[in-house]
């Protein structure tokens, strides 16, 4: 090993050990304080009643923990977007939970939440997941009421998204187990069985107060919308459970019991594990995102046995494809290389960027993978499409454009691993969020953005040197050195993992060595969902 090696390593587990303390923080939610108010009520916090549900000692995945990251502190801020979604083990069964977190603004709904929620639905409606609601919100945050409401990815898209799992055949369970107010009241009550906790559950489209004002009447809210009254006057929930406990047990008895469905019927073995050292991918992966690395190596750090099947290995070099199999699931793994090469010609391929070869080795790999119904890996480090007037005479976005329609037209399930840069339409054509991957992560040292921070900043610099100089104004050295560095400061800021993660352009940003679990997860969520399309390319340029 090599100094570099060393270097590299230190300051990957750095990343990852900054990693694990931002995510300490979010697991606390609104704060200590909040929590301790939470159990003085008798009431566990959104993610004990999700551990306390799921099984013990299984995998599970967090789904958005960084949703709402640097956002909203006008008003407080939103941790994990106010909402923790995770999938796991439910009495055996793969299931997805949603659980609000009442410590943030007592559950209330930020515009990051209702698309985090939207999200969790997504994954329940793309694999046919069984998904559990424990419901403890207040409903609309109001303050920013116009950027949650009406439009179609907003609050009012839940309920519909209930509809269609329901006549899709998806089992849907909710919990109320605190407040559940105005329209947020549908969500429980669309699901197949509902259930609330004696004297902290409440379900009402108005409180007492507004009651009071509506009409004049009064009312306590126990009265008007507590566990008695839905389940023995109103008839509106299925089950009254005495507490949180309760409730919970009642729902693993109920998925206990769910019967099984057909599967998809992707190809799995014997798991394996990696026979190369799995540590060794933060020796591997550069501090340096402009600097070379085998992405080859990465692969056998990720696969079975460290075995894979290479296709077209000596031809379009800037992208390797290849067969192999994570946690015994055959995957179809398209990843970008970024070694520079020389093809057979003697032309120099630079690592990282994509082109024609590599793009239609690329497009005819996913269209066999389709063929054979074998999910697909997509694993990102790309600064882009190769430019240049060689590259463009000779059908750049010609054959671009057949690899971004293969992965748009893919019918198995597609998995996204940014492992650094994802810059530009490369982005697109390796399966970024836009292309509906069914999970899609992002490792620390990723970078998401049209192009990286310094390149922008020197593109964006030579507009405002122009636009002042239109004006009379010149940039002497000292002025142009401080405008280059506040923009690529600000860029470099939206370029980072955790920006991409807080928006939910990725759903998380994990430790390389978690990310066999999120793909074998993800492939076992896909198993439940039988393929039903049939793959076809369209209209391309040949």
């Amino acid at each position: 090993m090599d100094i570099n090696f060393n270097i590299n390593e230190d300051f990957n587990k750095l990343q990852v050990s900054s990693l694990r303390q931002k995510f300490a923080k979010v697991m606390l939610g609104g704060g200590e304080k909040r929590i301790e108010k939470l159990h003085a009520e008798g009431k566990m916090t959104a993610r004990e009643r999700i551990d306390y549900l799921l099984d013990r000692d299984t995998n599970a995945i967090e789904i958005g923990a960084f949703a709402g990251d640097g956002m909203y502190l006008e008003h407080g801020g939103c941790p994990s977007g106010g909402v923790v979604v995770k999938i796991g083990y439910i009495s055996g069964k793969q299931c997805i939970v949603v659980a609000n977190d009442a410590t943030v603004k007592a559950g209330a709904w930020f515009p990051i939440t209702g698309k985090k929620n939207l999200r969790a639905q997504e994954i329940a409606i793309e694999n046919k997941l069984p998904i559990i609601y424990l419901v403890d919100s207040a409903g609309v945050y109001l303050p920013m009421q116009d950027e949650i409401f009406p439009d179609k990815e907003h609050f009012g898209r839940i309920f519909r998204n209930n509809a269609i799992m329901s006549s899709m055949g998806i089992t849907q369970i909710a919990a109320v187990m605190g407040s559940c107010v105005a329209g947020g009241a549908y969500l429980p009550i669309m699901s197949d069985e509902a259930m609330i906790v004696d004297k902290t559950g409440s379900i009402f489209l108005a409180g007492s107060y507004l009651v009071k004002a509506a009409i004049g009447e009064n009312i306590d809210n126990e009265t008007l919308g507590g566990a008695t009254t839905h389940c023995e006057i109103s008839g509106v929930t299925d089950y009254k459970a005495k507490d949180d406990k309760d409730a919970l047990d009642r729902i693993k008895n109920i998925v206990g019991k769910i019967g099984d469905f057909e599967k998809a019927g992707f190809n799995r073995a014997k798991p394996q594990k990696p026979s190369a050292n799995e540590q060794d991918i933060y020796g591997i992966i550069p501090k340096s995102r402009s600097d070379q690395y085998d992405m080859l190596e990465i692969i056998k750090r990720l696969v079975d046995n460290s075995e894979m099947d290479m296709y077209k290995p000596d031809y379009g070099k800037s992208i390797i494809t290849c067969y192999a199999r994570i946690d015994g699931w055959a995957v179809g793994i398209v990843a970008n290389q970024r070694i520079v090469s020389k093809t057979k010609k003697g032309e120099i391929q630079f690592g990282g960027v994509i082109y024609s070869d590599s793009a239609d080795k690329a497009t005819r790999f996913i269209a066999n993978c389709n063929q054979k119904k074998i999910p697909l890996l997509f694993l990102q480090d790309v600064t882009g499409f190769m430019v240049g007037s060689k590259s463009e005479h000779g059908g750049i976005i010609k054959d671009g454009a057949k690899m971004v329609n293969a992965v748009a037209n893919s019918v198995v399930p597609k998995f996204t691993v940014v492992v650094g840069n994802s810059y530009g339409a490369g982005n697109y054509a390796m399966c970024g969020k836009a292309y509906d991957p069914r999970l899609i992560v992002a490792w620390p040292s990723a970078e998401l953005a049209v192009m990286g921070g310094t390149q922008a900043a020197k593109v964006l610099l030579q507009i405002e040197a122009s636009s002042l100089k239109a004006k009379g104004e010149v940039l002497d050295e000292a002025k142009e050195k401080e405008l280059f560095d506040k923009i690529k400061a600000k860029y470099d800021a939206q370029v980072s993992p955790y920006y991409a993660a807080a928006r939910l352009w990725t759903d998380a940003i994990i430790d390389p060595l978690d990310t066999r679990k999120w793909i074998s997860m993800g492939i076992e969520a896909a198993n439940n969902a039988p393929i039903e399309k049939k793959f076809n390319l369209g209209v391309i340029q040949v």
